[in-house]
């Protein structure tokens, strides 16, 4: 007979979050493959898969007490039904309650077994978003279930919704979720921060807070689950930064341990260029220069983030920075994420450094046959200055020895192609020095957070003679005026921008809006010359168009957004930009400053189409009332959320499950504390953390 320990079960791993989550019981390899399509791939990854948002399907609320914008749950009685096929088949139950009003449930996609199920007198009970109709309140798409009876089933809590994907319902998801949490150990074990910090800083139980967000109670206060503030939801919220802050450091730790080449020349070229220069440099760029030229000046790889507004000169220290390298004997490369911005880049570095003797290479995709092979040729063989689009990164580019990589607006890119570009310089185990310059300033709790592998420099000084730039937002209604204006400015001998934006990406339909109020102006303003300039254009073509603007040939220039960045003509004092309620605030900034570069006073018509949204009047709002940058980026973020000021929402480096750095900031001092004591102290508490919260993501941690 068998022994009993020999028949009996394998305990399971001392963590269980790690097990795989086909060992969940009714969790066959079609619903694991599912799962690992959400990146759910073991037990505890099912425990921070956290809900988006709540539904209170708990109460019932009365059709008279509905308020547009809510959700809500209704029990009423169907009234009347009817299908209609005008511009596309609907169908439309009305349903009323015993406050004797009726709310209209609308269904746009729909089969006739429902629409024949749905007959007057039968009882519904529907959940979803009030909202104006033409004749009242009403929901589209709600959920709906038939009521036999007299007794109303309801839920006994909030209902959690989570991300899914294709293939995998909320209820389904939601059973799996609670089969992991009946695996939450205790707090003990599942703690990975010290008790003493959570203590300190006042940190409730890891274990009640995902018990909570995943099961909050029926009294649970909606409205500080709705806003993620709620204790629990802090909780996580403080370890899922505490998270991200641990893998940026310990990203910058490993490049740090690598060496870099000692870019330390006698500083004769530097003198010369800033001899040669027509400005003097702001008090702002000397210092953020020196902080650079310190930086190269070490063994180790400087990881430096040099942002400044619109204007600020942010370019003349990337070129002192390049005439160090070059001293020392190193290449430079220098990537932007548009060609019109790298050309701009080229065209000064060029008028820069080749008084110096100093070629400037140029790398672009659109570079073919021998011009390409040729530019590839002189960058092997170690050309001094190379200046490109992604193309630098590209397979059969090689430099002969790579000393500092220059990265503009570095948020336009993705983490895997600044690595390509960082690993074309790899010798040994040196690595070249990477500068980051940014024309979008980052409010400063957003680079404590998602810059902490950097170390930040700001130019906060715009150059002498820069003069505000006065903003109006006018109605479509008076277009007539606007033109009006134009032809007066034009008069004075002032040149103007017209931008076009489109909501649609589409670049042809950017385009042919483009083109219409080319045609518009051109017959508007007679005798004037009007240019045109969008993204379907060859460069050459959009080159001759800018220089023709430059020199002063064409009065107005109607272009699309490619204008953004990188364009400077002084004598442009006048700025219109259509549908400007569809612009975030970051970008209608970098539009703005387009104008008032030089000493003319200089305007900007923000142009809308009523009726304006909130969220669009608070926008033009601001514009009107500041040009400063950094206000501008903190409102930014308020309103639209981090990963859309820095431009990330397809990188993934902000993807955060609960935490929001608008919300949350007040948190970071606390956070950048424990990481500080977990690093020197804890290192085996931090890595855990970084594989619980990004687990297979944290691949992008040597960037």
């Amino acid at each position: 007979m068998p022994s009993r320990s020999a028949t009996a079960v394998a305990p399971p791993p001392a963590d269980p979050g790690l097990l795989p989550v086909g060992s969940l019981p009714g969790v066959g390899p079609a619903l694991a493959a599912t799962l690992g399509r959400l990146g759910l791939e073991r037990v505890q990854d099912l425990w921070f898969h956290l809900p988006l948002r709540y539904e209170d399907k708990t109460r019932l609320t009365a059709i008279a007490d509905l308020h547009p914008g809510e959700r809500a749950q209704v029990l009423g009685t169907v009234e009347a039904v009817e299908r209609g096929f005008r511009y596309r088949p609907q169908l439309k139950v009305a349903i009323g309650d015993d406050s004797r009003q009726t709310l209209l449930l609308r269904f746009f996609h729909f089969h006739r077994a429902q629409a024949e199920q749905l007959k007057p007198g039968l009882k519904l009970l529907c959940y979803g978003e009030a909202r104006h109709g033409a004749h009242g309140l009403e929901m589209v798409h709600p959920q709906y279930q038939r009521v036999e009876g007299e007794a109303v089933a309801m839920d006994e809590r909030l209902s959690p919704i989570y991300p899914t994907t294709e293939g995998l319902g909320q209820k389904r998801l939601a059973g799996v979720i609670d089969k992991a949490l009946a695996l939450l150990p205790p707090d003990a074990a599942l703690e990975l921060i010290p008790p003493a910090l959570c203590a300190a800083h006042g940190l409730t139980s890891l274990r009640e807070a995902l018990l909570y967000v995943h099961r909050p109670p029926p009294d649970a206060p909606l409205a500080d689950l709705v806003n993620g503030r709620h204790p629990a939801q802090q909780r996580l919220a403080f370890e899922e930064l505490l998270t991200q802050h641990l893998s940026l450091k310990r990203m910058r730790a490993a490049v740090r341990r690598r060496r870099a080449p000692l870019l330390e020349g006698p500083g004769a070229l530097r003198a010369k260029f800033l001899a040669e220069l027509p400005f003097r440099l702001t008090g702002a760029q000397q210092r953020v220069a020196s902080e650079v030229l310190d930086d190269l000046a070490q063994s180790r790889p400087m990881l430096r983030l040099a942002q400044g507004d619109v204007g600020s000169g942010k370019t003349a220290v990337a070129a002192l920075a390049a005439l160090a390298a070059v001293e020392a004997g190193w290449q430079v490369a220098l990537m932007a994420p548009t060609e019109l911005l790298a050309e701009q880049h080229l065209r000064n570095f060029r008028h820069w450094l080749e008084p110096l003797d100093i070629a400037v290479e140029w790398l672009a995709g659109k570079q073919q046959g021998k011009a390409r092979a040729s530019a590839l040729k002189r960058v092997a063989e170690g050309a001094a200055v190379v200046v490109g689009t992604h193309a630098l990164m590209q397979e059969g580019v090689a430099f002969a020895r790579l000393g500092l990589v220059i990265v503009d607006e570095q948020h336009r890119f993705g983490v895997q192609q600044r690595l390509a570009l960082r690993d074309k310089g790899l010798e040994g185990d040196l690595v070249p020095h990477q500068l980051v310059l940014t024309a979008t300033p980052i409010p400063r709790t957003l680079a404590m957070s998602a810059y902490a592998d950097l170390d930040v420099s700001t130019i906060d000084e715009l150059p002498p003679g820069r003069t505000p730039v006065q903003t109006v937002a006018v109605s479509n209604a008076r277009r007539a005026e606007v033109i009006e204006r134009i032809h007066a400015a034009c008069a004075e001998g002032r040149q103007a921008y017209w931008v076009c934006t489109l909501i649609e990406e589409s670049e042809q339909l950017r385009a042919q809006a483009a083109e219409v109020a080319y045609a518009e102006l051109s017959a508007a303003l007679e005798g004037r010359r009007v240019g045109l300039i969008h993204g379907r254009m060859k460069p050459k073509e959009k080159q001759a168009v800018m220089d023709a603007f430059k020199a002063g040939e064409l009065a107005v220039l109607v272009a699309t957004t490619v204008i953004e960045v990188g364009v400077d003509v002084p004598n442009a004092s006048l700025m219109v930009i259509e549908n400007s309620e569809r612009l975030g605030l970051a970008q209608l900034h970098q539009l703005r400053g387009r104008v008032g570069r030089g000493a003319i006073a200089s305007n900007c018509v923000l142009l809308y189409q009523p009726p304006l949204g909130s969220l669009a009047r608070e926008r033009l709002n601001v514009m009107r009332e500041t040009c400063d940058g950094f206000r501008i980026a903190e409102k930014d973020m308020e309103l639209r959320g981090p990963g859309e000021v820095l431009g990330t929402r397809q990188t993934g480096q902000l993807a955060f499950r609960i935490a929001d750095l608008a919300r949350d900031a007040h948190l970071l001092p606390a956070v950048q504390q424990v990481g500080q004591t977990m690093l020197k102290q804890q290192p085996r508490a931090a890595e855990r953390l970084i594989e619980r919260w990004i687990g297979a993501a944290a691949r992008y941690a040597h960037a």
